[in-house]
């Protein structure tokens, strides 16, 4: 590692932490040489075992020797030359606009996302989020697949990204785990008409998380994933479909899923956050 201090945040070789938004970072040169930036050592632990490339890091000088280990691993696995500014809290803060306690960012190199057939070859349990646009709710979200054994998850061309540094955040550096990739690139004409097409010719069954006068309960639909494969209705292999904030699942999605399912709950509480919902959806389905 090359170790650099630094005076002020201005420095432009802290222009990839400091003067690009996140969307820039990825749209600029992406895919081959895309960017993103993993925040804590817990992240950036987790994406460097799953061997993805480091680009610079920005560490607290008291996090320093907590690092250490990264580093050695980075040296052995990248080689010597990649630069580790070190700045103070004060000058940390000034780029995130808080107290940074987890002492440590990394700018990362993106990678190219999976097939979708790829990611679902050997899927029994998919999460598929449509147009989820708060970073927090996609990296928790990432973060329950994960904890709760969904095979993989599919990202609409117009939901938020799991690498933005917040969703990787919450995800706890899940997001690094659990396969994942973006049905139908970035067009956004694909979903739903083209992506359930797609889910379809994977081998499952899309289930819309939707309140409608024909929803099943959820509890029905574990029943058919528990059942033997000769009962009517079993669910081999599934595709959990969750909607953005507030507006929920599209229309279009809920008409052509192959079922609309409903949390049952109490105390006429008609929805919960998606997050929630997701986490409990994850789960009621696991294989018992």
């Amino acid at each position: 590692m090359r170790y650099i201090h630094i005076d002020s945040i201005d420095d432009e070789r802290l222009a990839s932490f400091t003067h690009l938004t996140e969307p820039q970072l990825r749209n600029r040169l992406e895919p081959s040489m895309g960017m993103f930036i993993a925040e804590s050592p817990k992240v950036i632990d987790r994406a460097l075992a799953a061997d993805v490339e480091p680009v610079s890091f920005l560490v607290e000088e008291s996090w320093l020797a907590g690092m250490e280990p990264e580093f050695t691993q980075v040296d052995e696995r990248w080689g010597s030359d990649i630069p580790v500014y070190i700045a103070t809290s004060e000058e940390l803060k000034r780029i995130t606009g808080y107290r940074l306690h987890r002492g440590a960012l990394a700018t990362m190199r993106r990678w190219t996302l999976p097939s979708v057939e790829d990611i679902c070859r050997n899927a029994s349990r998919v999460a598929v989020m449509e147009n989820i646009v708060d970073p927090t709710n996609v990296g928790a979200l990432m973060r329950s697949a994960a904890a709760l054994d969904v095979d993989a998850v599919l990202v609409t061309p117009s939901c938020g990204d799991p690498l933005y540094r917040r969703a990787a955040r919450v995800s706890m550096g899940t997001v690094f785990q659990v396969p994942w990739t973006r049905i139908g690139g970035d067009d956004t004409h694909y979903w739903p008409w083209k992506g359930l097409k797609q889910l379809h010719e994977c081998g499952l069954t899309t289930a819309a998380l939707a309140l409608t006068d024909d929803s099943i309960g959820l509890d029905d639909l574990v029943e058919r994933l528990n059942n033997t494969p000769d009962t009517p209705g079993h669910i081999d292999r599934l595709a959990m479909i969750f909607g953005t904030e507030g507006d929920g699942l599209s229309r279009h999605t809920i008409a052509n899923a192959d079922l609309t399912v409903k949390i049952p709950m109490g105390h006429d509480v008609d929805s919960l956050n998606v997050a929630a919902s997701s986490a409990v959806t994850f789960w009621a389905t696991r294989r018992r």
